[in-house]
């Protein structure tokens, strides 16, 4: 029986090794200068927390549900809380800069910059690409020296350049894409939130306990919400959503049977075969050559 490699906590793995990953912590959120070599070609991790990323060196590539975002030294994104395929290349090394940040810390933060009545709608995907000018591209010049001092700078200071981090990207108008998303969570508010993050999350192999806790919410709560935004379980509207998914990956592109089962968030292959036969009356390697 084909197993697929377990998706694993961004966060949480880097929280747990510092001596691996350099890190400065406060307490809305945690930075971190780290190169990450993985295991697979393509890896499935996730994480409770929105991260802005920095890529000083290398290349990785990330992939949601819907698109893919290549990321270059030099490049910078918001990728909001939830999961990712992250492909990554080794002809060279990674070296990257992330902050972590909760939503409420944001939402804190740009808050007295909305106002009523100017909040559009916003249409974005989960990996926000950002404007690197010379504000933002100096604030990360002034964030190096403190991964090398002895002593790690105070949480104070650590916290106000997190805020100094958020001003700058919302200042610049070419950032209109991140701003949006904000205006349109605190607009929109839990109800809507529930359901972008499912939509976008389906597809990862992720246990309930965490889709709660993406949610902000405890398990009961969740499963009380989602009954009511969804009027089915998570468990079968999970099963669902994800053979949906795999049949259009089966028809619409070259991805081997193993890799569509991989990316629609199955565990193994052998269980993705007999689900999708009990859906469809027909297997995915003969739905892939009734396409080919």
């Amino acid at each position: 029986m084909k197993t697929f490699p377990p998706i694993y906590n961004f966060y949480e793995v880097v929280l747990a090794d510092p001596l691996k990953y350099r890190q400065l912590e406060c307490d809305p959120g945690l930075v971190t200068e780290f190169n990450c070599p993985l295991q697979h070609r393509v890896q499935s991790l996730w994480s409770q927390y929105n991260y802005i990323l920095f890529v000083l060196e290398g290349k990785k590539i990330w992939h949601t549900s819907s698109a893919a975002f290549e990321m270059k030294a030099g490049d910078s994104a918001f990728v909001r809380k939830g999961g990712n395929f992250v492909e990554q290349f080794f002809d060279s090394s990674f070296c990257v800069i992330v902050f972590f940040l909760p939503d409420a810390f944001i939402i804190e933060t740009l808050r007295p910059l909305l106002k009523p009545g100017s909040w559009p709608a916003a249409d974005t995907q989960p990996v926000i690409r950002l404007e690197m000018d010379n504000t933002l591209t100096a604030f990360l010049q002034s964030m190096l020296p403190y991964f090398t001092r002895m002593q790690p700078p105070e949480k104070m200071l650590l916290e106000l350049k997190f805020r100094e981090l958020l001003l700058n990207i919302a200042g610049n108008p070419r950032n209109r894409a991140f701003i949006d998303y904000w205006y349109s969570l605190i607009r929109e508010g839990a109800g809507a939130s529930l359901r972008s993050i499912m939509e976008e999350n389906f597809c990862y192999n992720l246990p309930l306990e965490a889709y709660a806790q993406l949610c902000n919410r405890s398990l009961s709560a969740f499963k009380r919400d989602f009954q009511k935004t969804f009027q089915t379980t998570p468990g079968k509207w999970l099963l669902a959503k994800r053979l949906e998914h795999a049949r259009t990956l089966l028809t619409v592109s070259e991805k081997s049977v193993s890799e569509v089962a991989f990316e629609s968030g199955f565990e193994n292959l052998s269980h993705f075969s007999r689900v999708f036969r009990e859906r469809y009356g027909i297997s995915p390697a003969a739905t892939r050559l009734q396409t080919a």
